[in-house]
């Protein structure tokens, strides 16, 4: 048993060594076989990828080709268009190169014309020289007189023509230049005339009352007439009560009176209560509405014209003109268009526009005063002005805006002539039937009554009258003399809006009959 235990191990012994080899070989050549396949696999995907890199490099070399004829095809078509401009261009100097040439033809040609010309003009200087010598000296033979006494008598004549050309041009250039300055001071006016819209409504002394009946009208006149009474005692308005239908006629010549009348009287009528005390009281509530309208209507102007400053006693006397009309105009539109006039006129003059404005604004303040105090409304606007610390420029164009004193500066002249531009345009103040016709039997009586006078014609609605004058008795030196003359008795007899032109006409005629 024992032997065979170690004839086993022995066995094993041996085995070991002899199956450790064996087991080493076959390692070595699994080992082997592996590294010879992956030789193979790498020897595979070498040549592959050597393939790609060739087909990568022939597809790279057919890009940069293609690439390559693409940008030449370009650059060979840029070159052809770069050629084709340059033979334009070529063209075009030829072209330019040949028409000089030509022009050098033309000019070479003419120049020589001219040479000709002028070899034979200086020809026909030097025939007129001889000429003229000939002449100046058959003329000292004939007149008996050297050459320098000649020229003496010729400067003197000369001198004579210069003198007399000279004073006719002057008379033209005045002439002219008044033209000039007439042509644009009116350019001047007609623009600010056109500037300034102001709205003028005619005014009468008048006003009408609505009633809702006419049993109103019983009520009004009251038990024996006491309600009627009182309303004109505090009123100091008279009231007209006849068969207008539904309708109550105020009359009265001052217009804050009538305002006053009219609010109490509407008052009244809308409250039913109407009895003396009642009637009191209304009146009393209307003087007061009155005040507080003229005191707004006086603020409205000054803004409206943009003037700022003006006393506050100014600005209800302005607030008052609203009141007042001269020949249906009413006095404080009036203003206010002569204000904005005013205020043009000195723009285009390059003057202080709020100046001009202010002054025109308060050119016919005396007019707010002048029925309650003595002395034209042209004297008390100057007072009030004075009383309330307005500028020397403002007093004076006060006083000068009607010509009773002399402007003493441009902004007055401006308001005097916006004054006139205001009065005189067309629709801007009423006058009646009577005194129009009047005043143009006037106008043509006045003009008739001076010596030489043949006929007068009061045209342009009385704002101008033609004078016709016999030319055997009036010369064109009486002519002057007469127009001043007939203005100045016009100035002292009339009384009339604006201004009045006066043409003086004189003709002179020969007539003959051939036979």
């Amino acid at each position: 048993m024992l032997g065979y235990i170690i004839a086993a191990v022995v066995t094993l012994i041996v085995a070991a060594p002899v199956t450790a080899v064996i087991t080493s070989n076959y390692q070595k050549k699994a080992a082997k076989s592996k590294v010879g396949s992956a030789e193979e696999q790498a020897r595979e995907i070498i040549d592959e990828a050597l393939k790609v890199a060739e087909e990568k490099k022939r597809e790279g070399l057919l890009e940069v080709k293609e690439e390559s004829i693409r940008t030449k095809n370009e650059l060979d078509k840029e070159i052809k268009e770069r050629r084709a401009e340059i033979q334009r261009n070529e063209r075009r100097i030829q072209q330019k190169e040949e028409n000089i040439d030509r022009k050098t033809e033309s000019i070479e040609k003419k120049e020589a014309s001219l040479s000709a010309k002028e070899e034979s003009l200086n020809k026909q200087k030097e025939q007129i020289a001889k000429l003229n010598e000939e002449r100046v000296k058959e003329l000292e033979r004939i007149s008996g007189l050297t050459s320098d006494q000649a020229k003496d008598y010729l400067l003197k004549i000369v001198e004579e023509e210069v003198k007399h050309e000279t004073a006719v041009m002057v008379k033209e250039l005045e002439s002219r230049a008044k033209e000039e300055a007439d042509k644009k001071a009116k350019e001047y006016v007609i623009g600010a005339i056109q500037r300034c819209a102001a709205d003028h409504v005619s005014e009468t002394t008048i006003s009408v009352v609505n009633l809702p009946n006419d049993e109103m009208k019983g009520r009004i006149i009251g038990r024996e007439g006491r309600n009627i009474r009182t309303i004109e005692t505090l009123t100091g308005v008279d009231l007209i009560i006849d068969d207008t239908p539904e309708a109550v006629i105020l009359s009265g010549f001052d217009p804050i009176r009538r305002e006053v009348a009219r609010i109490a009287l509407e008052k009244l009528i809308v409250d039913g209560r109407i009895h003396p005390a009642r009637i009191e009281e209304m009146v009393e509530k209307a003087q007061k509405e009155v005040e507080t309208m003229i005191k707004e209507e006086g603020e409205a102007a000054l803004l409206e014209v943009g003037v700022h400053g003006i006393h506050p006693e100014l600005v209800k006397l302005l607030g008052k003109m609203k009141f007042r009309t001269s020949y249906g105009q009413n006095a404080l539109k009036h203003s206010i268009e002569v204000a904005q006039l005013s205020g043009l006129l000195a723009a285009e003059l390059g003057l202080d526009v709020r100046a001009a404005k202010r002054a025109g604004l308060l050119h016919d303040i005396g007019k707010s005063v002048d029925h309650e105090m003595e002395g034209s409304h042209v004297q008390l606007g100057v007072e009030l002005c004075r009383k309330y610390k307005e500028s020397a420029l403002v007093i004076n164009a006060v006083e000068s805006h009607h010509g009773d004193v002399e402007p003493t500066s441009l902004i007055a002249c401006l308001v005097q002539a916006a004054d006139a531009i205001s009065a005189a345009r067309p629709g801007a103040r009423r006058e009646t039937l009577e005194t129009y016709t009047s005043r143009l039997r006037q106008l043509e009586e006045i003009s008739n009554s001076f010596k030489g006078v043949d006929k007068s014609f009061a045209i342009q609605a009385g704002r101008e009258v033609r004078i016709m004058v016999v030319p055997e008795q009036i010369t064109d030196a009486d002519m002057v003399l007469l127009a001043r003359d007939i203005s100045k008795k016009i100035e002292e007899e009339m009384e009339y809006p604006g201004q009045i032109k006066v043409n003086v006409i004189r003709e002179s005629r020969v007539t003959d009959y051939a036979k």
